[in-house]
């Protein structure tokens, strides 16, 4: 079962390859989605595809790459939208 979640990531996120990093771990799980900075800091990841293996994401994105520093993780549900690749915004 295809699930999409939208994930809303503050810390020390921008700055250390953390939407780089997401997409490789996203693209090693078999996920599609996107990874963006946002001008408050934070950066937003969008995950698609096998709930097993998009759960598998975010639990890699509440510690992140090395040099980050995780503090809150917000996951939102969405429906899914057929996304194709990941892209970097």
């Amino acid at each position: 079962m295809s699930v999409r979640k939208r994930l809303a990531i503050s810390g020390h996120v921008q700055g250390v390859f953390f939407r780089d990093s997401c997409r490789e771990q996203a693209n090693a799980a078999g996920v599609e989605g996107s990874a963006q900075n946002l001008d408050d800091g934070r950066v937003e990841v969008v995950l698609e595809g096998d709930r097993d293996a998009v759960e598998r994401v975010i639990e890699w994105c509440r510690q992140g790459p090395e040099g980050a520093r995780v503090e809150s993780l917000e996951v939102d549900d969405e429906r899914p939208r057929g996304e194709s690749g990941f892209t970097l915004g």
